[in-house]
Parts: structure tokens; C-alpha cells; sequence
């Protein structure tokens, strides 16, 4: 069984000079033996001033493992374990139970815990008929939590230079428009697909279909939708960790958009696309032969997504949005001109 342990004071001297020299993370992981991941985070946690100082991040480090844990919330008997609990035999699963706490008392934070503390108190708690009941409220309702393990062939498959967590932070803001989120939907028996690019900012949606579901099919067919529209909305991409993507730099060379590609078995991280392919199923259910399904009609579904007023955006229609973005970007290069 392997176990997590801290990088060392020469673990952290070497990524700092191995990374002043320009090497990448995928080179460094090698050398150190490292998890790419787990240099990833290091940087990230322990950077200071847009740059990552080995020195600098032992001290931070220290100064974290010097901080006492706090309090456990979900104690057996208190008054939030009980409410939670009372959340629980309505059906409401974790995920649904904590956002309800954060929005229920948005001004104490002593209320507020995540999905997955609750999940840790119900399988914590002392054996007795009333775990065995909140065990069965889950919806899985199994005695025991499953391991997330990751097979061998399911690892990261792309450089850690493309990795999600060196996108530019613009993207995480939503403000800008031009950032996609792509995953392809499957048809039955995997033998068709199509492709669904989700824009962050206003969630308008363009699909693209594959004639056949294979990465070179993928890189010609996103290209080809992609490349309708306006050359400013095409700034970056995030896909997951599938081979469908492997022809990527075919896709960037020919829009211009920098690809980047979600941890695996991270369907979060590319929410908006999630959603999507979730609407998505109301016009191809699973099981669809989707190599029957012209890119017509696939235009015809974007349309009724992209004219569906969304909540999120203030009611507004995702093309609304679009296009307000675009004249305004528009007004604002005219007047530079003059």
C-alpha cells in the first residue's frame, strides 16, 4: 500500500532548479520520482511572488503543519448532525445537503460543511440500527465507501503543461468570453459520437458531428465547427483526459485555441460541458445511433439550447450573451481605430 509523504527540503531545492532551467513537470516528476500532481500542488501552495522559492516554501510549509486542526462540526448528537440527519430521510443526497446549509445560513460558516464530511461522520459513526439508517438514506446505501482508485490505463495521458491548473486565470472568472469547455457523447455501443464545445462565460453550445469516433475524426470535426465562429472566441479549451483529444495540437494549430485537459475522473472541473451533455440527452437519448443524426439537425438541437433562457445568465438566452460580448468588443475596437 503506498502513502503519501511531504517532499523534503532536497525535493524542493531540486524543482526549484530544475524548474529555473525551463524543464517541465513531466521531466522533473521522472527525475524526482514525484507524482506530477503532487509537484503541481507544491507549486501552486507554496509559490510566492510569481515565483517558487524552496526556502520559502519549507517555511510555509512548517507553518501549516504547526496549525491545529479544528474542531470536528459533525459530532453525533449535535444540532447540525441532527438537522442533516433530518435532511437525509427526506432523500437529499450530501452534495444537495451541504449547498442547502451554506445557503440556509450563509453568514455562519459554523453550519456549513462539505459533501464529504458528511459522508465521513455517517460511516464514522458507532455501530447501531441508526448508522444502518443512515447508511440506506444514501443513494448508493452501501455499507462501506468504494476505493477511488485509477487504473493503470486510465492515468493522465497529456503533458502536465496542458494540465487545467495552468490555464490562465482569467478562465476560472467567467468574465471573458472565449474559454470552452469540449467532451464528446457516445452513441450506442460506442460506435458513433458527437462533439460538445460549451462556451464558460455564456454557456452557448456548438456540437460537431464525428464520422467516425476516433481522434483524428474528433480533431477534424472541432476544427471544423470551431472555426465558424469569431477568431476572438477561440482563446482556450479544456477536455478531459480521454484519447479522443490525442490529435490536439492539429486543433490548436488550425484555431489558434490552447488546449488544456481536466485531472481524470474530474467531471467537475468541466461543469458547464457536464450539464450540456445532461440537456443534451433530451434530443439524444442514450443508446442513439448518433451516425443517423445529420449535423442539421445537430445545429437545429444548438439552437433550441442556445435560445433556452438560462437562470445563471439572468434569465437571458446564451446568444444574447454572445452577442452583447461581441458588440461591445466591436464598438470598443471602432473607437480605438478613430
Amino acid at each position: 500500500m503506498k502513502t503519501y509523504t511531504h517532499l523534503t527540503t532536497d525535493e524542493r531545492i531540486a524543482l526549484m532548479l530544475m524548474k529555473s532551467q525551463g524543464l517541465s513537470l513531466r521531466a522533473i516528476s521522472r527525475h524526482l520520482g514525484r507524482h506530477v500532481s503532487s509537484l503541481s500542488r507544491e507549486l501552486k501552495r507554496n509559490h510566492t511572488h510569481n515565483r517558487y522559492d524552496a526556502v520559502q516554501a519549507c517555511t510555509l510549509a512548517r507553518q501549516r503543519r504547526s496549525k491545529p486542526r479544528p474542531p470536528c462540526r459533525l459530532l453525533p448528537g449535535s444540532e447540525l448532525f441532527q438537522g442533516i440527519a433530518k435532511m437525509l430521510r427526506r432523500g437529499w443526497p450530501p452534495q444537495q445537503i451541504a449547498a442547502r446549509l451554506k445557503q440556509q445560513w450563509p453568514d455562519s460558516p459554523e453550519f456549513h460543511v462539505s459533501h464529504e464530511s458528511i459522508y465521513l461522520a455517517i460511516y464514522a459513526y458507532p455501530r447501531g440500527e441508526l448508522k444502518r439508517q443512515l447508511i440506506s438514506y444514501l443513494r448508493q446505501g452501501r455499507g462501506k465507501r468504494r476505493l477511488r482508485t485509477v487504473s493503470e490505463g486510465r492515468r493522465e495521458r497529456y503533458p502536465a503543461d496542458l494540465s487545467i491548473h495552468l490555464r490562465p486565470p482569467e478562465v476560472e472568472d467567467r468574465l471573458v468570453p472565449g474559454h470552452w469547455e469540449s467532451d464528446l457523447i457516445m452513441g450506442a455501443g460506442n460506435r458513433s459520437a458527437v462533439a460538445t464545445m460549451v462556451e464558460r462565460t455564456s454557456r452557448f453550445v456548438v456540437l460537431a458531428k464525428l464520422d467516425r469516433p476516433t481522434a483524428e475524426c474528433a480533431a477534424q470535426a472541432i476544427t471544423r465547427e470551431m472555426s465558424r465562429m469569431a477568431p476572438s472566441l477561440l482563446k482556450t479549451m479544456t477536455h478531459d483526459q480521454g484519447s479522443e483529444m490525442a490529435r490536439h495540437r492539429e486543433i490548436t494549430a488550425q484555431t489558434g485555441m490552447n488546449i488544456y485537459f481536466a485531472d481524470p475522473h474530474s467531471p467537475w472541473q468541466r461543469g458547464s460541458n457536464e450539464n450540456t451533455n445532461g440537456l443534451l440527452r433530451q434530443y439524444l437519448p442514450k443508446g442513439t445511433d448518433l451516425s443517423t443524426v445529420s449535423q442539421e439537425r445537430l445545429d437545429e438541437i444548438a439552437e433550441l439550447l442556445n435560445t433556452r433562457p438560462r437562470e445563471t445568465l439572468g434569465w437571458k438566452f446564451p446568444v444574447e450573451v454572445l452577442v452583447e460580448y461581441l458588440q461591445f468588443s466591436q464598438s470598443n475596437n471602432l473607437s480605438t481605430i478613430n
